[in-house]
């Protein structure tokens, strides 16, 4: 079983995570990590519809100028 350290005015105290706390941290841990991908996924995502549609205004005949003109950049 995992150990715990919980700080307290006097000090800190280290004990052993109960069968409800241990499970939680688990599921924690994964939901955690899920979001984590999810985030990365997400910003992948963000960044190849940015680079296509940059493409695709260029394919249309506009300068980089004016793609950037159009998009903000």
């Amino acid at each position: 079983m995992a150990k715990i350290t919980v700080g307290t005015p006097e000090g800190t105290i280290t004990r052993d995570y109960t069968e409800a706390e241990e499970a939680q941290l688990v599921i924690d841990i994964a939901a955690g990590k899920a979001y984590k991908e999810a985030v990365a996924t997400a910003a992948t995502q963000k960044a190849t519809n940015k680079a296509n549609g940059n493409q695709k205004l260029l394919d249309l005949g506009l300068t980089q100028a004016e793609v950037d003109a159009v998009t903000g950049q």
